[in-house]
């Protein structure tokens, strides 16, 4: 074989993922990193002279700016140019420019009171803001934290995506480059850090997501640890701004919610609701060549502006069109998460993003393949509501038919373009046809809603994750383990009178073995022992009891608990009941207690368990949080730093320069080049594309005066991250790949 051409100071080969510039004297190719050019630089040389060349031809010459308001600033100003987003001229004119105020949309709300209960019931439609983040179990570093303090945690050598806010167009440099650059006395440019996802680093540890994004997120609920597909790492990014950086208008990847926390400094958005004509007009935006010349918030009935300052959180929902303007130097955290409330709206995000052809470095990673996860666990909430005779949430149905829809759609689409995201261990014809029976059980009313309705049957726990249900082992399974986190919470709680401590823990396990149902206001609370009493036929009217331990003996009638004995000294039963109106008769008490002391007790325990209730129509915005939306105790597994450390997967995205596999874009073999990650590791055969897209073997010359950015998408909203893929991982990847591909890079 011939041996590979050597380039650089550092006479090695060509590596397709390093950035490299070209001497215009020798022609040699060299390193950026290697010559101390930046990548965003090089755009600024004319003519470039290396280190050697630059000894008798001296120094490289550089660009003339001829304006302020087009990308490639070396056009000549005859006026004839319209503004261009980004721009020095843009960012003044949008200050000058008036918006409806963020107030007539925003949602002002509580910490507490934004619980994944209150989303189920009202829906998440429209953007949320938090103004005091208590409440909300968001950790996050102090409010003096520094962009020193982040190269000190995330390491100086982590290569970061950066944008180049004047151009639109996006590089890569170290952060130890950004954070010389963010502190130089004269910044010579406006550079926007925006996609820096730190789960694989120090950072990581003081940083814990709100409880929503936690609860609700698909990929925390629903992605199996063994899965081959590398797990998506989308929910901790740090974004550092500096003044007048600006994002033009776009749909977070994948039609994930967002959540968006102004450590310092100050944020404005301009928001654009995701109504059908507004998405109609945002694709043929996106889509225009013309696209950074016209201001899409013009285009619209509405554009709503919104300044988010320090200290505040703004929660983002599916589909929203947005634009962000740093109008001071800035430090937020945000994350994305996809969930069940939005389902429809999520797919719409995510067949726009197809059609327009975003490359996959800037789509949600495996969005196929958590969507056939989510229909496989949704599917066991269907059979779980049927079978204790309760209605699904209507979003949840509506999700579950687009999901039916989108999951059908690319199942053909597989047979033109094999690039499977179907998971191992799904049958995914199975899977849709079992679906497609539950929806249609539901709609055939063979347990329709009036009849449910008129029996009070209440609404079924909807989003259950996958690790909350399945066999009676598991659940067994996951009692003891809550049984057990309980006990070690306790034990570094103040110390309370022993028998109080019982009486309340008792109840807390009792409320978890009566997996409650959303409440019906004009019903009493539904009990589910165990999940099993209610599956007594509704239309019987026979009396049935049945026990439980032997300490509690339940009479239903009609499906529903007419009355409860409870035999024996069990506070905690008495306390649950009692709580949901329920008669109750005491039957041979061994507590010596009058009547008074027991209610007393009762009442205390309810008001400790938080269990007193208050109707809806209350003043909303009482801190005291209802026991139903409350959760009692975060998993152990989120909350502490060294499990955290431990869940989080091997050192930094290897894919991150290779699109995601055969999808791979021809622009991450351009010449616009990476830089490998810090510490990488090499990736076996793992990526398969066309001989076409093979990477090249040589540099090429560097395109002309100011090359635009990679695409449209290119430099609008943050990058997503996929975690590193295990060797099994790969392994599987390529055994599966070589079914359908001939060719392996």
């Amino acid at each position: 074989m011939a041996t590979a051409q050597l380039y650089c100071v550092c006479r090695q080969p060509y590596d397709v993922s390093r950035f490299m510039i070209e001497c215009d004297i020798c022609k040699d190719w060299f390193h950026g990193s290697c010559v101390e050019v930046e990548e965003h630089h090089a755009v600024d040389i004319d003519v470039y002279h290396c280190p050697s060349c630059d000894v008798h031809h001296g120094p490289s010459l550089m660009k003339k700016r001829r304006n302020w308001h087009r990308h490639d600033y070396t056009e000549p100003d005859d006026g004839s140019k319209p503004v261009q987003a980004g721009t020095s001229m843009f960012v003044r004119e949008l200050q000058t420019r008036t918006f409806p105020n963020g107030d007539e949309i925003l949602q002002p709300m509580q910490g507490s009171q934004v619980t994944q209960r209150y989303l189920e019931r009202y829906g998440f439609r429209y953007p949320i803001a938090v103004h005091k983040m208590e409440g909300l179990g968001l950790c996050l570093p102090p409010p003096d934290f520094s962009v020193k303090d982040v190269e000190r945690y995330v390491g100086g050598d982590k290569v970061i995506d950066v944008i180049d806010v004047a151009r639109q167009a996006d590089s890569k440099m170290k952060l130890s480059a950004f954070v010389k650059y963010y502190y130089s006395p004269q910044r010579p440019k406006v550079l926007n850090v925006i996609s820096l996802e730190f789960s694989d680093t120090k950072m990581s540890e003081l940083v814990v997501v709100p409880d929503i994004a936690q609860k609700m997120s698909w990929v925390e609920n629903y992605w199996p640890d063994d899965s081959y597909f590398p797990k998506p790492f989308v929910q901790k990014y740090c974004l550092m701004g500096v003044k007048d950086s600006y994002t033009d208008f776009h749909i977070d990847f994948g039609g994930t919610s967002v959540w968006y926390h102004v450590l310092w400094g100050e944020k404005i958005f301009y928001l654009i609701k995701p109504t059908p004509a507004n998405l109609a007009l945002y694709e043929e935006w996106s889509s225009s060549p013309t696209q950074s010349e016209v201001f899409f918030g013009e285009k619209v009935d509405k554009c709503y502006k919104c300044v988010v300052q320090q200290g505040t959180t703004l929660l983002i929902p599916t589909g929203w069109i947005h634009a962000v303007l740093t109008s001071q130097d800035c430090m937020a955290f945000g994350g994305n998460f996809l969930h069940n409330l939005n389902i429809g709206m999520q797919l719409r995000c995510y067949e726009m993003e197809r059609r327009l052809k975003t490359p996959d470095l800037f789509k949600f990673p495996y969005f196929e393949a958590i969507c056939w996860y989510v229909a496989k666990n949704v599917l066991e909430t269907l059979k779980e509501s049927r079978e204790d005779n309760c209605l699904p949430p209507e979003y949840l149905i509506k999700g579950v038919k687009a999901l039916i829809t989108a999951l059908r759609n690319w199942l053909k689409r597989e047979v033109t373009e094999p690039a499977s995201e179907v998971p191992d261990h799904i049958r995914p014809n199975h899977l849709i046809k079992m679906l497609t029976k539950e929806i249609q059980h539901l709609e055939n009313g063979n347990c329709g809603s009036k009849l449910m309705k008129s029996h009070g049957i209440s609404a079924c726990p909807s989003t259950r994750s996958a690790h909350e249900r399945g066999s009676h082992a598991r659940r067994t399974a996951r009692r003891l383990r809550d049984h057990h986190h309980h006990h070690h919470h306790h034990s570094h709680g103040p110390k309370a009178p022993s028998n109080l401590d019982i009486f309340e823990q008792h109840t807390q396990e009792v409320l978890k073995k009566l997996e409650m149902g959303t409440y019906e206001e004009d019903a009493s609370f539904n009990l589910t022992v165990n999940g099993k009493f209610n599956k007594v036929s509704t239309a019987s009217a026979a009396v049935v009891e049945r026990s439980l331990d032997n300490k509690l003996r339940l009479v239903l009638c009609n499906g529903r608990i007419v009355r409860a004995d409870v035999l024996g000294n069990n506070l905690g039963l008495c306390v649950f009941l009692k709580s949901n109106g329920l008669k109750l008769n005491r039957i041979c008490s061994e507590y010596a207690t009058s009547p008074s002391t027991e209610e007393d007790a009762i009442q205390g325990m309810l008001s400790m368990a938080g269990l007193l209730y208050s109707h809806p129509s209350e003043d909303p915005s009482s801190s005291q949080e209802s026991w139903w939306s409350r959760t009692t105790h975060p998993s152990p597994d989120y909350r502490c730093p060294a499990k955290l450390k431990h869940r989080i997967q091997e050192h930094k995205n290897f894919m991150d320069s290779q699109g995601s596999g055969s999808n791979s874009s021809s622009e991450a073999w351009s010449s616009r080049t990476h830089f490998p990650g810090h510490g990488e590791i090499p990736t076996l055969a793992y990526q398969y594309c066309e001989t076409s897209l093979s990477p090249p073997l040589h540099p090429s010359k560097r395109p002309a005066s100011n090359p635009p950015p990679i695409s449209n998408q290119a430099t609008k909203g943050k990058r997503p991250k996929k975690g590193m893929a295990t060797a099994k991982q790969r392994l599987g990847k390529i055994l599966k790949l070589s079914r359908h591909k001939p060719f392996f890079v």
